[in-house]
């Protein structure tokens, strides 16, 4: 049910209250005239051919007695018709101008509105527009006054945002940019055995993998809103690629430090993780979409490194697929067993630097507890959203929606 808008609610007040002054002014009149023609004094009248002073005759007086009657009882029906519907009409013309007037003392509000519109459908948020309401001050003015002082602040805050994300952008990619330059000069041919030339270009690889992920998250702190810079992605091809790196076998299936990690990930020879001991495998389905491949990878990399990670002590298995959904949107759903997660639980799981259960306190547990949170601010930044079931028996069902890529 729609709720009446401001401007209709005053408009009914003000024709209520009109209405109802007017019954009230309707109904004394209508008394004093009663009272006026209700009195117990004898009419008297000097009819003419008699003598001054004289008395009417009974006759006369009762003459006099029923005229006053009928004038006082079609004078009071005169006013209550004809008084009624010249309130009715009074009342209709002061609706009508109530409307106007709420219009009138509405219009601020509308400005304040259509400005806050404007700054959140812009594509750079628009942060720098103001109100600047002019006028009294009153109470509309402290209101958008109050509004432009939260802009500004907001305007500050991420201006500063994009400052550090500039800082963080170089002094992340110095130290890259640095181990690439050393890499480079460390497997010259001419010097360089073939082991170590094998090395290096495993270490460049890995470098220059690193050095696309960066781009791409700090890609993802600039957009605001979206990922603009979109280019077409078959998540089929993401999941045959991660599903293949984190299925290798024990001896080289180490899995990298999650991309949420306060370090870089480090080749998989040389990680502190365990081997994976769960078994994973894929049913990929044609599932094309539109976005940044590479926080697309990372999005899956990290559901099913997540899904490998937290599973039963003595191996179990991930399910990774992903297909075109009825709906006109794209999936990716990643299944696992594990342990018992509580329903009420899965909403912290994608809050920053939240793990579950004794992984909470425990030393030596790799990773930051940010795989999910990084899954759904990527989502989220592609237009799409995860939601998360826990599986009869332990584990979860972890499924990332998206928007199917446009025909062309």
């Amino acid at each position: 049910m729609n709720r009446l808008t401001i401007r209709a609610r005053l408009t009914l007040v003000y024709g209520g209250l009109f209405l109802l002054a007017g019954l009230v002014l309707l109904a004394v009149c209508y008394a004093l005239l009663y009272q006026r023609f209700s009195g117990n004094a004898i009419v008297t009248s000097t009819v003419q051919g008699l003598p001054s002073g004289a008395a009417a005759p009974p006759e006369g007086q009762l003459f006099v007695k029923q005229f006053r009657d009928t004038v006082a009882s079609d004078t009071r029906q005169v006013m209550l018709t004809q008084g009624g519907i010249a309130l009715g009409v009074i009342a209709l013309a002061a609706t009508a101008f109530g409307w106007l007037i709420a219009g009138r003392l509405l219009q601020p509000l509308h400005q304040v509105t259509a400005t806050a519109r404007r700054i959140a459908n812009a594509p750079d948020r628009g942060l720098h527009e103001r109100i600047a309401l002019p006028g009294p001050h009153d109470e509309v003015k402290e209101l958008a006054d109050t509004f432009d002082l939260m802009l500004a602040r907001l305007d500050q805050a991420f201006d500063g945002q994009r400052r550090f994300i500039a800082n963080a952008s170089h002094e992340l990619r110095t130290p890259l940019t640095l181990n690439r330059t050393l890499l480079e000069v460390a497997i010259d041919p001419d010097t360089a055995s073939p082991e170590l030339r094998q090395l290096g270009a495993t270490l460049l690889a890995v470098n220059a993998r690193h050095e696309q992920l960066i781009d791409g998250l700090l890609l993802l702190a600039r957009s605001e809103r979206e990922v603009t810079d979109r280019s077409f992605v078959d998540l089929a091809d993401i999941v045959e690629h991660v599903t293949a790196q984190l299925s290798r076998p024990s001896g080289s299936s180490r899995l990298s430090r999650p991309s949420g990690s306060s370090r870089l990930s480090r080749p998989s020879g040389s990680s502190r993780l365990p081997p994976a001991k769960a078994a994973v495998d894929c049913a990929p389905q044609e599932a094309p979409t539109t976005g940044n491949a590479v926080l697309l990878e990372r999005l899956v990399h990290n559901l099913v490194e997540n899904g490998v990670r937290h599973n039963l002590p003595g191996g179990g298995w991930v399910h990774v697929s992903c297909g075109t959904r009825p709906d006109g949107t794209v999936a990716v759903t990643v299944s696992n067993t594990g342990p018992v997660v509580p329903r009420y639980e899965i909403p912290r799981l994608f809050e920053p630097f939240r793990r579950l259960g004794p992984e909470r306190v425990a030393a030596g547990v790799p990773g930051a507890g940010l795989g999910l949170s990084i899954v759904r601010a990527v989502a989220r930044a592609h237009g799409g959203h995860v939601r998360a079931e826990p599986r009869d028996g332990g584990g979860l069902v972890v499924t990332v929606i998206l928007p199917v890529a446009p025909l062309t």
